[in-house]
């Protein structure tokens, strides 16, 4: 897959003060912005067209990025004055997605075997979407999914939890999409993938799989996990050439 689409919609409200005049992608982990850890990490497994949908103080997204050319890739940008849902972000992407793509959400830190992930997804001949899934040390408010033996998904549980349903692995917002997912997501209304998009397709049986991994990845979407991400990261400078 050489496509992916980044998420990068979020106010961020949870990361103030830092996010008062940056957009959440753009905080730095290791003195750099999130999102460059993503297309750097990206484009190491030959994904080389990334799709972005700005919203919260887009130029500082737009200006530091550009065309993508200084990183050696592709950058189409589609701005939401009104947010879309992150499926609806999906549909508005509609003429620009060629084929198979990556899903991103640009609030995780992630040092994803993206070949791994790719070649599991390409084994699954029935799949419509795979997702990485896992443990989590906030299931409270993470969207989790009951899976079989084969990691098929069998049914979703959408955050927030009164109570955590047992046999359950939460959903850590990475994932494959075969291009057909886009038929099934209305256009004009705002429409998300884990409350709406994944539970709707997998109400009408079609193949949603999940995929395992000891990769790290890490939500940073509150002070406390930004902080602890940071620190993360000089531990893993060096294993992973950071």
């Amino acid at each position: 897959m050489q496509q992916a689409l980044i998420l990068c919609a979020g106010l961020g409200t949870r990361l103030r003060p830092l996010t008062d005049t940056i957009p959440k992608p753009m905080v730095p982990i290791g003195g750099k912005p999130l999102l460059e850890h993503h297309i750097e990490r990206l484009k190491k497994y030959g994904v080389n067209d990334f799709l972005i949908n700005p919203h919260y103080l887009p130029d500082k997204i737009t200006d530091y990025f550009g065309d993508g050319s200084n990183w050696g890739v592709k950058i189409t940008y589609k701005y939401e004055p009104e947010l879309l849902g992150t499926a609806g972000t999906i549909k508005n992407f509609e003429n620009d997605i060629k084929g198979n793509f990556f899903l991103i959400y640009g609030d995780v830190f992630s040092l994803l075997d993206y070949g791994k992930f790719e070649k599991s997804f390409l084994e699954k001949k029935d799949t419509m979407a795979m997702a990485i899934i896992g443990d989590t040390d906030h299931p409270w408010d993470s969207d989790l999914a009951e899976v079989d033996n084969n990691l098929r998904f069998l049914k979703i549980y959408q955050k927030p939890h009164k109570t955590i349903p047992v046999n359950c692995k939460a959903m850590r917002a990475s994932f494959c999409f075969d291009k057909k997912i886009i038929d099934y997501i209305p256009s004009g209304k705002y429409y998300t993938i884990d409350h709406q998009l994944l539970p709707d397709i997998l109400n009408q049986g079609l193949a949603i799989y999940g995929y395992e991994t000891t990769d790290y990845l890490k939500d940073i979407g509150t002070l406390e996990r930004y902080q602890k991400c940071n620190e993360d990261f000089e531990k893993l400078r060096l294993q992973y050439k950071l």
